[in-house]
């Protein structure tokens, strides 16, 4: 708040007298206040960024070596080898005594034997951590060498790590050979080819390995060698921001709240709760307080993602687009019934509590003045085509109260939209939960803004969601700050009996600002950016079909009692699905991430594999076998499992395609190959939401808790998106979409598609032919 106090701090009037000062004691103390805040936050990340940068020693491993010294040398053991004597003989001698120059010159070489371990430690943790064999031990068996590389690392990792400790000692992704990716490329497009043409391209592969890709080879492993991951500026750069088409639908995804349980029905103070708990989310972050993902207990992953998930903007451009991000900011964008507003949300160097929040949040609710002319609609820019959005930014945005109101969105913590719709409270009854992720992925077209990093939405029966932008981060990231905004909320915020904030308001805080709009006629017409990235954003989402549903016949218990991976068991259950839906098998696509690795962000799994497609042909096959069935469902997901290790390893194929590509690209050289590669659909995209990142509330005490997922729209016009989400032990969240438009006829995914075959009437285990062991 001390922000909206300086232009009132100081005022003076012009008198017969001379000037006459007034100065605002108050607003001086909240300017001195924010000031003291921020010096503070500045102190913070400095000594978290020395913490983490001789990470695994720490300053007390420094003082120990001093001491250590100096006690060597009072006992006349030098185990310097000389140096510290020649470190006296170089310093000034014009000091007191030799006392004081022997101290010195000890603590010193203490300093610096102290960095080359830290140095020595370091080398020693990336070579730790660049070793993967344990990935591909059979569950439950765990060789000699991994038991003690996992000794090891708890040793190395003793000191408790910041979130950013294990940044510098993280491997690079590497670079795979180009004859392994061949191969693993031919094997995965073998069960949807026939004989001719995978024979066409059998040929253009070889044709490409012995001529074209040792060249891209070559400046790819350049490449590799100084940048810190050869993938993920290109794929950020060229998959997400050069993309001209809409965002919304076409790269946002969503997330969803509880599925059973609404803490609370008051709609200000659900937001109040939720913002608080994500605000302090990000005090977490800028503090390094929050520990790094660990698989195993002891390999961390890559958390680099997290440093834009707050402040952060995507900008439009005509070309390309670019990502605005802020070390600090400290008010929030909301939008109400076409309104947009700015939000405080510290006062006096502190962050306001929620019944301070909820006040304000009642503010706008009660707030009965209409939108500006061209306000309500104005989002809509974010919701179409990246290069008319671009244009109308430069032509309207760029000067005057358009500037700086578009700051105050772009620049905001994140962006709040208090709608007026009521989702997802009943999500037993049929259509409520495909409403909801609709609402969340696209809204009216023009109540969110798509551009933020992630878009807050809460309804108005308390129900909250998430509309996030992909560019920046993947959705693991967002789950995390998502798991813990809801445990926060609900377990240690909490509500009054009468579901408001606890805790009592200061009336005396200032309203929010109403931001302020001169927009042209010319902006608001029926042919201008806004109309026309209107028309194009709603075509896209009216034809956008969802169908999100609950599966609880069983869950991740039964199906690891059959000594399975559920992720393996869903995978093959879609490829079933899809085959009784269309009769034929497509390229699918499963997200994977490659964190592993420093700057890691996703690789491609493969899922539909030659075991897998035998597996389907099997269950089609009405004289097939049960134990037959059996073995080639086991020989499907260890298959399956083998493709997940090696694309979490570094050993995928399509980024290294994707990469190869590039370099053609920039060489000037042309590959049909891979041209031919690039081009291939996806038509069954799929993506496993994670659950239980974080370990604030215990799932099975409150069953009731679980989280709904979230969703995204088709990567193809005529394909499926389809994500999931495995929650508990028996329970598993579907969120598939397609679009109406699809190629031969209505796509309504409640049947996954037009003959009518559910996923959820495919899901029982006695249709694959398993048996609990």
């Amino acid at each position: 708040m001390a922000e909206a106090h300086q232009a009132v701090a100081f005022q003076f009037t012009v008198t017969p007298e001379g000037l006459d000062f007034q100065l605002s004691r108050e607003a001086v103390r909240q300017l001195y206040l924010a000031a003291v805040h921020s010096w503070k936050k500045r102190l913070v990340r400095a000594k978290n960024s020395f913490l983490t940068g001789v990470y695994p020693a720490s300053p007390s491993s420094w003082m120990v070596v001093v001491a250590a010294t100096a006690g060597s040398c009072y006992c006349q053991v030098d185990p310097s080898l000389g140096l510290i004597a020649r470190i006296r003989h170089w310093l000034p001698h014009g000091w007191d005594s030799l006392g004081t120059l022997t101290a010195v010159s000890t603590v010193l070489f203490s300093t610096g034997a102290w960095l080359a371990a830290v140095l020595l430690f370091r080398r020693v943790l990336r070579l730790l951590l660049s070793y993967h064999g344990w990935m591909f031990e059979p569950h439950g068996h765990m060789s000699r060498s991994t038991r003690l590389w996992i000794a090891l690392m708890k040793v190395m990792s003793i000191r408790k790590p910041l979130l950013y400790s294990f940044q510098s000692s993280l491997p690079k992704l590497p670079v795979p050979p180009v004859k392994a990716t061949i191969a693993r490329y031919l094997e995965s497009v073998r069960p949807l080819l026939d004989d001719d043409k995978y024979a066409e391209m059998e040929a253009l592969a070889k044709e490409f390995q012995e001529q074209t890709a040792p060249r891209l080879q070559r400046y790819l492993r350049l490449k590799s060698w100084w940048t810190t991951n050869y993938v993920s500026d290109w794929w950020e750069e060229y998959v997400y921001l050069r993309g001209r088409s809409p965002i919304m639908v076409n790269s946002n995804y969503y997330a969803m709240d509880f599925l059973y349980v609404t803490p609370s029905p008051i709609q200000a103070a659900r937001a109040a709760n939720v913002v608080h708990a994500m605000i302090l989310y990000r005090r977490r972050l800028d503090r390094g307080e929050i520990p790094p993902m660990m698989a195993l207990g002891v390999v961390p992953m890559c958390s680099y993602q997290s440093e834009r998930m707050f402040n952060t903007t995507r900008v439009p451009g005509k070309e390309a687009d670019t990502l605005l991000h802020l070390a600090d900011t400290k008010h929030l964008a909301v939008y109400h019934k076409g309104r947009y507003y700015k939000v405080w949300l510290y006062y006096g160097g502190q962050l306001l509590p929620p019944a301070d929040l909820e006040m304000q949040f009642q503010r706008i609710l009660d707030d009965p003045s209409p939108p500006q002319p061209g306000e309500e609609r104005l989002a809509a820019l974010t919701a179409g085509e990246r290069v008319p959005w671009a244009e109308a930014r430069a032509r309207f945005f760029s000067r005057g109260p358009n500037k700086v109101a578009l700051d105050a969105i772009e620049r905001a913590a994140f962006f709040l939209t208090l709608d007026e719709e009521e989702h997802g409270q009943d999500p037993a009854r049929p259509g409520c939960m495909d409403a909801y992720a609709k609402s969340l992925l696209h809204g009216r077209c023009y109540d969110r803004w798509f551009d933020k990093s992630f878009t807050l939405v809460v309804y108005k029966n308390g129900k909250v969601g998430a509309n996030a932008e992909h560019s920046w981060a993947d959705a693991p990231i967002v789950g995390h700050l998502w798991e813990f905004m809801l445990a926060t909320d609900t377990f240690q915020l909490g509500y009054t009996e009468g579901g408001h904030c606890k805790g009592d308001p200061r009336t005396q805080l200032s309203p929010p600002q109403r931001l302020r709009w001169d927009l042209p006629p010319e902006c608001q017409a029926v042919p201008c950016p806004q109309g026309a990235s209107l028309r194009v954003a709603r075509a896209l989402a009216e034809d956008v079909d969802f169908c999100c549903f609950a599966f609880s016949t069983f869950g991740k218990g039964l199906i690891k009692r059959c000594r399975t991976s559920p992720d393996a068991f869903i995978q093959i259950a879609l490829q079933l699905a899809h085959f009784r839906d269309k009769g034929r098998f497509c390229l699918t696509y499963e997200a994977s991430m490659t964190r592993l690795f420093r700057e890691g962000r996703t690789e491609t799994v493969r899922s539909c594999t030659s075991e897998s497609t035998a597996f389907v042909r099997s269950m089609a096959d009405p004289h097939g076998s049960r134990s037959e069935r059996q073995r080639l469902f086991k020989a499907a997901a260890e298959k399956h499992q083998q493709l997940y290790r090696l694309a979490m390893t570094g050993a995928g194929i399509d980024r290294h395609l994707f990469c190869l590509y590039l370099v053609s690209r920039y060489l000037g050289t042309q590959s049909p190959f891979l041209a031919k590669v690039l081009a291939e659909p996806w038509r069954l995209s799929t993506s496993q939401t994670p659950q239980q990142q974080l370990k604030m509330f215990d799932l099975n005490k409150f069953p009731d808790h679980v989280s709904s997922g979230g969703g995204f729209g088709p990567v193809a016009d005529d394909g499926y998106g389809v994500s999931y989400i495995i929650a508990g032990e028996n329970l598993i969240t579907f969120h598939v979409s397609s679009k109406f438009s699809m190629t031969g006829g209505a796509a309504a995914p409640r049947g996954f598609g037009g003959p009518g075959v559910a996923v959820r009437d495919l899901l029982p285990i006695k249709a694959l032919g398993v048996t609990p062991l």
